[in-house]
């Protein structure tokens, strides 16, 4: 494997892990007032993610640096291409860390529920945005010689992306009803495996159709066509067998289904799109790939120096957190207590 190939498939683990983690992140705060019906449950909601949701975005930040590294041609068109939905993105991420650490800050209970309001909103926006612009990229976009992007906003709009975005909303939102299942007791818990049930077959169904659309999109003729093909169907199953677990009250195997299935769909994706990085639609010899679009030999020797050494740690210690933290979420939170306790 050439370290261009390998940088890729860094960046494509990097994306699964976060789509994996913060997803149900993202799920619990889409579902703040479908399940919490209280302030107090809301409360506690909060405090199933407490403890990881800061961890969880760090593999956000990580997938950006590594390919402003690794391919800054593709991260420079992909940022300036993708600048306002990207920025979008930024500004609901920081809105629902705002969020987050100011609700407990006042006992007003209009005050916490206007920032669990704010909550939802910003979980909401992303993982809908994220969707859209994986879309893009995996279906491509239009790209001049000099690999510019030369579409607008309104391009990133298309009916293949808009399904991409619907997908990962579906997708993230189940992830956190499972999440909640496993994490909390009693009625709590009844309303989220409820939520499972309602959302996984809209879920799946979105899922499938991206999928074959996807595969369609790639053509029957790729070479990496079976192994797409195969993963996708991982997706599917993995899916479906994570909603057969909640109906058997198995909520961490339920996890480890939607878990599994959200990353073998980001892994199809990744499959579906190399050797591009960011494929032109423009004309299919502007698009950037992963030999046009890469630094150098030597920078990227480097950085697979530093990741063998790092990235290890990294996991452990995120593995360990998740470990510590790993029971259920019961009783109620002081009420000056920070969410994030």
């Amino acid at each position: 494997m050439t370290l261009q190939n390998l940088w890729f498939t860094l960046i494509a683990v990097l994306w699964c892990g976060y789509f994996l983690l913060e997803g149900f992140d993202f799920g619990v705060g889409v579902l703040m007032f479908r399940i919490g019906r209280t302030e107090a449950e809301r409360g506690l909601l909060l405090r199933t993610i407490g403890p990881v949701w800061d961890g969880n975005e760090v593999w956000l930040i990580v997938a950006g640096g590594a390919t402003f590294a690794a391919f800054p041609e593709w991260y420079a068109t992909l940022f300036s291409g993708f600048y306002l939905a990207l920025l979008i993105i930024l500004v609901a991420l920081i809105v629902r860390i705002v969020a987050i650490e100011y609700r407990n800050k006042e006992t007003d209970p209009v005050w916490r529920k206007r920032w669990d309001w704010a909550h939802t909103i910003s979980a909401i926006v992303p993982s809908l945005l994220w969707g859209v612009a994986f879309g893009n990229i995996v279906r491509g976009v239009p790209i001049d010689a000099q690999h510019e992007f030369t579409g607008n906003f309104g391009t990133l709009l298309n009916l293949y992306s808009i399904l991409a975005g619907l997908t990962t909303l579906s997708l993230f939102t189940l992830h956190g009803a499972v999440f909640l299942a496993a994490k909390t007791e009693g009625e709590l818990r009844e309303r989220a495996r409820q939520q499972v049930l309602w959302l996984g077959p809209i879920a799946a169904v979105l899922a499938v159709v991206f999928l074959v659309w996807t595969l369609v999109h790639l053509g029957s003729s790729a070479d990496r066509f079976g192994v797409t093909l195969a993963v996708a169907a991982i997706a599917a199953v993995a899916l479906l067998g994570g909603l057969f677990a909640t109906s058997r009250g198995r909520d961490g195997w339920a996890f480890v289904g939607t878990g599994l299935a959200i990353v073998a769909a980001t892994a199809t994706l990744f499959l579906a799109l190399h050797p591009n990085v960011m494929p032109s639609t423009t004309n299919p010899a502007y698009s950037l790939t992963v030999t046009n679009a890469s630094s150098s030999h030597y920078t990227l020797t480097v950085m697979s120096w530093v990741a063998l050494i790092f990235t290890p740690l990294v996991l452990l210690y995120q593995g360990w957190t998740y470990w510590v933290f790993r029971a259920r979420v019961t009783g109620h939170a002081p009420a000056g207590a920070a969410s994030t306790a």
